[in-house]
C-alpha cells in the first residue's frame, strides 16, 4: 500500500494539511468524551507500543495511526550491525515515552517497496509519521542525546499542530489493543457539510469546497476547521489555470505589478516554497503603498492562514511584516 499525503523535503503539502484538520478535531473530540466518561476505558500495553509492520498492514498500522498518535518508524535489517545500536535504545525510548509515540520497525529485506517509497538510500533510517504526512529525522546510529531532543520536538509539534497527546498505557492490558478500531465519536452538526467540502477537494471542485466551507462559517464563525479548509480550497481555486511560467516571468518582468507579485507567491506556497511565498509579499508591503500594500498584506495573511499560525515559519513571517508595516 502507497503512503499517502507524504511530505518528505519539507515542503507544505496541502492534503497533509486536511488530514491535519481531521486528526486535530478526531484527537480533541475523543479527549471531550474520554473526560465524560471519566477518563476512559484502559488503555494499549506497554508491549503495544513497539510494533513489526509490512507493507500489508502499513495503511492499518501507520497511516491510521497515525491520526491518533505519532508513528515512528525504524527501518532495518538484519545484517545491519549499526541498526542492532539503534533499534534497542528506540524501543527503549518507545517505553520511556508511555504512549506518546509508537514505534513501527520495518525490515527492509522484507518490505523493499517501501524503502523504495520513503526513498531511502541506507539504513539505519528514522522517519516519523503524523497525521499521515511521513517527516525524515535522522539517518544512521546517531547519539542518545540527539534522538531525544529529536523525539521532544516529534511529540511537541504532534501535540501543538495536530492535536495528538498520545495513547494511554495500561500497564495491566492485554497486547494487540493497539490494533483495535476505536470506537466512532458521534457526527458533529457541520460533519456533513465539511465531508461535502472535502469530497469536492479530492474531485477538483475547488470553487464547490470554498461554498461548502462558507455554508460551515456562515452558521459557525469560530469554527476552525471550516476557516483552515476554507484558506486552502481558496487558495487552490486561484492558481488553478494559472500558467506557472508565465506568472513567474510576469513577476520577474515587472516588480512593480501587485496583481503579478501576489499570484506568483501563491504559486510559491502551492508548489512548497513557503519562505519564497512570504519573502516575495513581505517586499511587496516594503516597496508599495496604499491600496497595492493592502492588497500584499491581506493576501499574506491569508497565506498564513494556510500554513498554520504554529508553524515558526509563520512567526517569522509576521515579524518581517511589522517591520515592513512601522
Amino acid at each position: 500500500m502507497q503512503p499517502r499525503n507524504m511530505s518528505m523535503s519539507g515542503v507544505v503539502d496541502l492534503a497533509a494539511v486536511k488530514a491535519a484538520q481531521e486528526a486535530k478535531a478526531k484527537a480533541e473530540q475523543a479527549r471531550a468524551e474520554a473526560a465524560r466518561q471519566g477518563g476512559g476505558a484502559g488503555g494499549v500495553s506497554p508491549a503495544d507500543l513497539v510494533i513489526d509492520v509490512d507493507e500489508a498492514g502499513f495503511e492499518q498500522d501507520v497511516l491510521q495511526r497515525s491520526a491518533e498518535v505519532p508513528v515512528v518508524i525504524d527501518f532495518w535489517a538484519e545484517w545491519c550491525q549499526p541498526c542492532k545500536q539503534l533499534s534497542p535504545v528506540l524501543e527503549r525510548l518507545a517505553v520511556e515515552y508511555n504512549g506518546r509515540f509508537v514505534l513501527a520497525k520495518i525490515d527492509v529485506d522484507a518490505n523493499q517497496m517501501l524503502m523504495q517509497q520513503f526513498g531511502i538510500q541506507g539504513i539505519p533510517a528514522v522517519f516519523a509519521v503524523v497525521a499521515g504526512q511521513a517527516l525524515p529525522l535522522f539517518q544512521g546510529a546517531a547519539p542518545e542525546a540527539q534522538i531525544r531532543e529529536t523525539l521532544e520536538q516529534l511529540v511537541q509539534v504532534a501535540e501543538q499542530r495536530f492535536g495528538l497527546t498520545g495513547l494511554t498505557v495500561d500497564p495491566d492490558a492485554e497486547p494487540g489493543a493497539i490494533a483495535e478500531a476505536a470506537p466512532e465519536m458521534p457526527a458533529g452538526p457541520y460533519d456533513a457539510l465539511l465531508e461535502a467540502a472535502v469530497r469536492a477537494l479530492d474531485a477538483g471542485d475547488f470553487g464547490g469546497a470554498v461554498q461548502a466551507y462558507k455554508n460551515v462559517l456562515s452558521d459557525d464563525p469560530g469554527n476552525s476547521e471550516a476557516k483552515l479548509g476554507l484558506a486552502q480550497a481558496e487558495l487552490l481555486h486561484r492558481v488553478q489555470g494559472l500558467d506557472p511560467q508565465q506568472v513567474r516571468k510576469d513577476a520577474a518582468d515587472k516588480p512593480a505589478d501587485i496583481e503579478a507579485q501576489i499570484a506568483a507567491a501563491d504559486l510559491d506556497l502551492v508548489g512548497g516554497h513557503v519562505d519564497d511565498a512570504f519573502g516575495r509579499l513581505i517586499q511587496t508591503v516594503q516597496r508599495t503603498a496604499g491600496d497595492d500594500r493592502d492588497a500584499a498584506r491581506v493576501r499574506l495573511l491569508e497565506l498564513f492562514d494556510v500554513v498554520g499560525g504554529d508553524d515558526p515559519r509563520v512567526a517569522a513571517a509576521r515579524r518581517a511584516l511589522a517591520r515592513a508595516l512601522f
